[in-house]
C-alpha cells in the first residue's frame, strides 16, 4: 500500500514551510515516528517524522523548495522490517547476498529520480538570485501569470524569492495581464543614485563569514520593516524605585511559593498590556489603507538566542493574566528560547513587541518595528543615582533606581500625542507599582 508523506500543519495560521533537509532519500526504509525531514517555519526548524514503516519510493520536493500545508512530499510504500527482511535470501556459507526479484526491488532499482513534465513540478531559475518554488508556479497556473509576468514580481523572501504574499498582493492591483518581456529598468535591485561601496578585503587576515538562514530572515525582516513605516521614537525616564524594593523583597518568597524565578519582565509586560488596553489603538497592523484593530493583546518579548540572533516568543492573551500566570509564561519562552525548542506557535501572533535592552547594559534603544505590528517599546537598563525628589518637607536629593524606556512608533497611523501618551502610561504604570502586591 502506497501512503502520502504530506506536509504537516506546524502551527496555528501557518500555511507553508520550506525544506531544509531531508533525512531519508528514496530507497531508504524508514520507522514510524522516526524524522523523515527537516522544515523551517518563520523562524523556528522542526523535525517532521513519517506516519508509518515503509520504504520511501518518490520524494516531490527538494531542498530549500516552499512548500504549503497538505501538500504531497513523498510517498512510501507501507512494510514492516520483517516483510523487508523476507523479501532477501541468503545462501551459501558466506556472505553472498541473492535478492528475489520483487516489487520493493524492481521499485528501488529502476525508480528514475530525474522530474518528469507530466507529474513533477517545474521549478525556474530566471536570474541568478530568482527562484520560484513549485507552490508559486501552481498559483501562476491557475491565474494565468506567466513566467515574465513572475518576473517583474518584487519578491519580500530571502534572497528576493517570491512569496505566496507576493504573488496575492500583485494579483489585487494586476489590471490586464503582462503579454510582452519587460524592459530591465523595470525592476532593479541595485541603486541606481549611488553605486555600492567598495569592501576592503585583505586576504590572509580578514574572513568572510556567511549568514545562516535565520540571520538572512532577520536581515530581510529588518530591512522591510524600515522600508515599509516611517520610524518615529519618542523617550520617557521613569522612577522605579519602589518596583526594585519590592522585587529585591519579594524574590526568594516567590521561588519557595510558586517555583518560579521573579524577574522584571513579567512585570513590564503586564505594565505593557495594561497601557495596550488604555489606547487600543496602538494595538494595530496596516493593511494597504485600511488599520487592522486587533482585540487579543498579545506581547511579544524579543531574546537572544546562544547563537547570537534573535527571536520573539509571544505572550498571549497577557492582559487577562496575573503576575504569576505571566511569570510562568515568560520563563518557560525564556527556556525554550535558549533550548531551541519553541514550538511555531509559540512566535505567532503577536501584537505589540517588547525589547529589554537593558539586559545588555544599554542605558536605551531604538528599536525596529517588529512588522505587522505598529510599535515596539525598548527597555533600558535600571541604574542607581541621584535624583531631586519632592517630599512632604519640601526637595530633597535622595538615591532612586531610573529607566529610560523609548516607543519607536509608525507614523502612518501612530502620532505623536498616541505614542507619547502610550508611552507615559507605561511608564506611570512602572512607577506607581504597588508594593503591597501579592505573590
Amino acid at each position: 500500500m502506497i501512503t502520502e508523506f504530506k506536509m504537516p500543519k506546524m502551527g496555528e495560521s501557518i500555511s507553508e514551510a520550506t525544506i531544509i533537509s531531508w533525512v531519508k532519500n528514496v530507497g531508504d526504509f524508514v520507522e514510524a515516528e522516526e524524522t523523515i525531514l527537516e522544515v523551517a517555519t518563520d523562524k523556528v526548524d522542526s523535525d517532521v517524522p513519517s506516519p508509518v514503516s515503509g520504504v520511501i519510493t518518490e520524494i516531490r520536493f527538494q531542498k530549500d523548495d516552499v512548500v504549503e500545508v497538505g501538500t504531497v512530499l513523498a510517498l512510501i510504500e507501507v512494510v514492516g522490517k520483517e516483510v523487508l527482511g523476507s523479501r532477501i535470501e541468503v545462501v551459501g556459507s558466506g556472505n553472498e547476498v541473492v535478492e528475489k526479484s520483487t516489487k520493493i526491488n524492481t521499485q528501488l532499482t529502476t525508480y528514475n529520480p530525474q522530474p518528469t513534465t507530466q507529474n513533477q513540478p517545474t521549478t525556474y531559475n530566471l536570474q541568478p538570485t530568482t527562484f520560484i518554488s513549485p507552490l508559486i508556479i501552481s498559483i501562476a497556473q491557475k491565474e494565468n501569470l506567466s513566467i515574465e509576468e513572475l518576473q517583474t514580481i518584487p519578491g519580500s523572501g530571502t534572497e528576493g524569492r517570491l512569496q505566496k504574499s507576493d504573488v496575492f498582493n500583485y494579483l489585487k492591483n494586476r489590471k490586464y495581464p503582462l503579454k510582452s518581456i519587460p524592459q530591465p529598468t523595470t525592476y532593479n535591485p541595485q541603486p541606481t543614485a549611488f553605486p555600492k561601496p567598495k569592501i576592503n578585503f585583505v586576504e590572509g587576515k580578514d574572513r568572510i563569514v556567511e549568514m545562516d538562514r535565520m540571520r538572512k530572515m532577520i536581515a530581510d525582516h529588518m530591512v522591510y520593516s524600515k522600508q515599509t513605516s516611517p520610524h518615529v521614537t519618542s523617550y520617557i525616564e521613569v522612577d522605579v524605585t519602589n518596583l526594585v524594593n519590592w522585587r529585591n523583597e519579594n524574590k526568594d518568597k516567590f521561588q519557595q511559593k510558586h517555583n518560579e524565578k521573579l524577574t522584571f519582565t513579567p512585570v513590564f509586560v503586564q505594565a505593557v498590556a495594561k497601557a495596550v488596553a488604555d489606547f487600543p489603538m496602538i494595538n494595530v497592523s496596516v493593511d494597504e489603507k485600511n488599520i487592522i484593530v486587533h482585540n487579543d493583546i498579545n506581547i511579544g518579548m524579543a531574546t537572544a538566542l546562544p547563537s547570537g540572533n534573535l527571536i520573539v516568543p509571544v505572550v498571549k492573551n497577557a492582559n487577562e493574566k496575573d503576575l504569576v500566570a505571566l511569570a510562568k509564561d515568560v520563563n518557560n519562552l525564556a527556556e525554550a528560547s535558549r533550548n531551541n525548542k519553541l514550538k511555531p506557535e509559540q512566535i505567532q501572533g503577536s501584537t505589540f513587541t517588547i525589547s529589554n535592552v537593558g539586559t545588555f547594559g544599554s542605558l536605551m534603544g531604538t528599536p525596529i518595528i517588529n512588522q505587522p505590528e505598529v510599535a515596539i517599546l525598548a527597555l533600558g537598563i535600571i541604574k542607581k543615582r541621584p535624583e531631586v525628589i519632592t517630599t512632604e518637607k519640601g526637595d530633597e536629593i535622595a538615591i532612586r533606581s531610573m529607566m529610560y524606556l523609548s516607543l519607536s512608533f509608525d507614523h502612518r497611523v501612530v502620532d505623536g500625542f498616541l505614542g507619547g501618551s502610550f508611552l507615559r502610561k507605561v511608564g506611570d504604570y512602572l512607577e506607581q507599582f504597588d508594593a503591597n502586591t501579592t505573590i
